[in-house]
């Protein structure tokens, strides 16, 4: 996976081997009220059979991104800017009904929430079922025989009994499986999971989070993966992207990002955990709130909750500087020397 040159205005093609390929996209939503810009020039490339995992703040505009691959966002008040293109399909241009047969054969999603993804009037076999007949040309018969056959594939006990179930009778984690099973019902090549294991408990989430690292890799898909917990991008990804205010500030290979973090809003992530946190200790937590969307400041997002923030981080949004290594970083306050990134901060700098 490589990353974009993102200060550059000119339009880069493609690199022959990204499955996906994100250029400049930016997604607003108007309305006599007011213009929320959540999305705001991202760009990403992504190989196939590759996991990228993007973490940030809620509001940073994860989920955003991810359902505009689907253009599941109401046309009304939606306007979608940019490049957004999955194998040989520009999703900007297609028409709806081409986007209708990409939804699940080509492109599928895991929604945060299963109880309220799943249709409480439906069994949990008529709901892979019914996925499965819309985009292949099969009877019901061999749709549940499919069906069965996904239920054990993500390791659901008893699926028979399971098939016949309806959500509500089902717990969390089953629940959860039986949404990657409607997910990959029709063997997707791309999977977009959005935080599928926030209402997990911990034993549960390292099951789910196995199980679908297992499957991305059998099946050789490429897969987004949202979430907030580093943690979890720490054992699934093969790439992090850390989105804060609608804008990737810093990308690269997992270790890279998480064990070498350059941007202060990754690195406060990271000393706000309560990894290796004395007993009794408070953390270190983010000072100030995400900015309002609707009124983004001038300069970096970030530099009003940033301790070493300076009058040119107020004015200007800094540019994306990358390394030999394909490590991004948007931020004044960072260089390249020798190929590497190397950060200029200090302790005891005052916020201006």
């Amino acid at each position: 996976m490589k990353p974009l040159d993102l200060a550059s205005a000119k339009p880069h093609p493609a690199p022959e081997d990204a499955f996906v390929h994100i250029e400049d996209l930016r997604v607003r939503f108007v309305s006599r009220e007011a213009t929320v810009k959540a999305v705001n020039g991202v760009s990403f490339d992504l190989e196939r059979g590759k996991v990228l995992c993007i973490i940030g703040e809620s509001g940073s505009g994860k989920s955003v991104m991810m359902r505009s691959l689907l253009r599941l966002h109401p046309k009304k008040r939606t306007v979608i800017e940019g490049t957004m293109k999955v194998g040989e399909h520009d999703i900007t241009k297609v028409s709806e009904r081409t986007m209708s047969e990409l939804r699940g054969a080509t492109i599928s999603m895991i929604f945060q929430e299963p109880m309220t993804a799943l249709d409480p009037l439906y069994t949990i076999g008529d709901q892979i079922a019914e996925t499965v007949m819309r985009h292949e040309k099969i009877d019901r018969k061999a749709a549940w025989a499919r069906a069965l056959e996904l239920l054990e594939l993500v390791r659901v006990p008893s699926p028979e009994r399971r098939l016949k179930a309806f959500p509500h009778e089902l717990s969390g984690g089953l629940r959860q499986r039986a949404m990657i099973a409607v997910a990959l019902s029709c063997r997707p090549s791309l999977l977009l999971a959005d935080e599928p294991t926030t209402a997990l408990d911990a034993s549960v989430q390292i099951q789910v989070l196995v199980l679908l690292r297992r499957l991305q890799r059998e099946m050789g898909m490429s897969m987004i993966f949202v979430t907030h917990d580093l943690g979890v991008a720490a054992q699934i990804a093969d790439n992090v992207a850390v989105m804060y205010a609608g804008r990737i500030i810093e990308y690269g290979e997992a270790r890279d990002v998480l064990l070498n973090p350059q941007h202060p809003y990754t690195k406060a992530m990271l000393t706000s955990t309560v990894k290796d946190q004395a007993r009794g200790e408070p953390l270190e937590a983010i000072p100030g709130t995400p900015p309002d969307l609707r009124n983004l400041p001038d300069g970096c997002s970030f530099a009003p909750r940033c301790p070493y923030a300076t009058p040119e981080c107020l004015a200007a949004v800094p540019a994306a500087i990358s390394d030999a290594s394909g490590h991004m970083v948007r931020c004044f306050k960072v260089s390249t020397r020798a190929g590497q990134l190397v950060s200029d901060m200090r302790r005891g700098t005052q916020l201006v």
